[in-house]
């Protein structure tokens, strides 16, 4: 079969920004501050950095190298490295969990879009009970949610059709700067406020005496979840990477990115939590339900700015949540793209409307049909544990054990060093070492964690 012609990112900037924009989503600025504020602030942020660089800096070296040598969609790609070999099944997991994330994600996504409108009309005004029953109706409503999930799913499509550099590389070029303006707008109001240093002293400040194997799982956990690894999102992305692409320094950047997003979240919420009084330890539910009173108690003496920051806020996190659901996107369309052998507009078309259904189904069983459950879980809550639990650390462990024990490592090392261009001998056995024994291991006892069995 002749090699087909592949699309590239025009730009080491749009290598950066896509991948980057890949990896901020909801994870950052959702998942981040309520897992720190649970696991003792300074202490998780210590030992997540920790965990990044031992774990998800090597798995997502893993996936860019499976990528950009396979020059395919995720799977396509797997099976040319595992020469059609059972490691191939690997590369459809990794798209099969990505379409299922992209579905509920969607949902979650639409929330968002739903939350700056109210914003806007000053729906999110009212005591904690009143902000709790409005999140409650909210996502109950068998029409609301469906709504906004369509919008974002539309916005996607019409990024996503217009192909890597037209479509993805340009709005990610638009997209992240935005993104990072809006939130040191949002971290200078929230430090500004009163008691705002008890909140960053939260956060910075370690306490050792909160540190205990819970804490490092955890922080483990959210390295994996927050760098978008094993979701095939990662290796897509690689295969359009051209021949000169450092990999381990574009890695190291999407990191330091990705990190810096969760501080300045960090930084938008403790120092407002604590300026309130409101416990830093809320849970999932702090975006939704504990924020809205949060920003505007902080900002009570102005009302205008208060409503500013909120409706902020809010944008702030639907950019963040479009950046990953391309990404997530992309996953599916290059899939059936090049395996359906259609048109870029007919394969997003397809994932679109194929998302819309899951996403249709998640968010009607937590209202009309949360009665219908199973193994005890609701269809959305059952789509976060299938591929949050199971796959996505199944995926990330088969893929450092097919790289670090199947691969033979000339092919490894031709493609780490950029063919011998690059001078890191010494970086590339740490690297392997790694990648062998110490991060599948740690995913190991992630895994076990989430199942409750460590």
């Amino acid at each position: 079969m002749a090699k087909l012609e592949r699309a590239s990112f025009g730009s080491k900037l749009g290598v950066i920004l896509a991948t980057a924009g890949s990896a901020v989503g909801l994870g950052n600025i959702w998942r981040f501050p309520y897992m720190a504020g649970q696991n003792g602030g300074a202490v998780f942020i210590i030992i997540y950095v920790f965990c990044v660089l031992v774990l998800g800096i090597p798995c997502m070296v893993s996936e860019f190298i499976i990528g950009r040598h396979g020059q395919a969609n995720t799977a396509r790609s797997y099976q040319k490295m595992a020469g059609g070999s059972a490691w191939s099944l690997i590369g459809y997991m990794g798209v099969l969990t990505g379409f299922l994330i992209t579905g509920y994600y969607a949902v979650v996504s639409g929330w968002c879009l739903e939350y700056i409108w109210a914003s806007l009309l000053g729906k999110l005004n009212g005591d904690p009970a009143y902000i709790t029953k409005y999140f409650t109706d909210f996502s109950q409503d068998p029409v609301k949610p469906l709504f906004w999930t369509l919008i974002i799913l539309l916005t996607t499509y019409l990024i996503i059709e217009n192909g890597v550099r037209d479509g993805i590389e340009r709005a990610s070029k638009l997209l992240m700067p935005t993104l990072f303006i809006l939130l040191l707008v949002i971290v200078v109001a929230s430090c500004m406020l009163p008691n705002a240093d008890k909140g960053i002293e939260f956060l910075f400040k370690p306490d050792m005496s909160k540190v205990n194997g819970d804490v490092f799982l955890a922080a483990l956990g959210q390295s994996f979840y927050s760098l978008s690894i094993a979701m095939g999102c990662i290796c897509t992305y690689a295969s359009y990477f051209s021949r000169h692409t450092n990999l381990t320094t574009s890695a190291m950047q999407i990191g330091i990115i990705d990190f810096f997003v969760a501080i300045l979240a960090g930084l938008v919420i403790f120092p407002a939590a604590f300026s309130v009084g409101v416990s830093p330890d809320s849970g999932p539910s702090l975006i939704f339900i504990t924020l809205p009173n949060v920003f505007q108690q902080a900002f009570g003496n102005s009302p205008a700015l208060g409503w500013g920051i909120s409706v902020l806020f809010y944008a702030l996190l639907s950019l963040a949540a479009l950046t990953s659901l391309m990404s997530l996107h992309e996953v599916s369309t290059a899939f059936l793209q090049e395996e359906a052998v259609i048109t870029r507009k007919k394969a997003a078309r397809v994932v679109s409307i194929s998302c819309m259904a899951i996403g249709a189904v998640c968010s009607l069983s937590l209202g009309v049909g949360k009665h219908i459950l199973f193994f005890g879980k609701t269809l959305f809550d059952l789509f976060d544990f299938v591929t949050g639990q199971l796959f996505l650390p199944l995926v990330g462990f088969l893929t450092c054990i097919f790289i670090g024990w199947f691969v033979p490592h000339k092919i490894i090392r031709d493609e780490f060093t950029n063919w011998g261009t690059l001078r890191n001998k010494t970086l590339f056995h740490v690297y392997l070492f790694l990648v062998k024994y110490v991060c599948p291991l740690c995913i190991l006892f992630i895994f076990l964690h989430q199942l409750g069995l460590l």
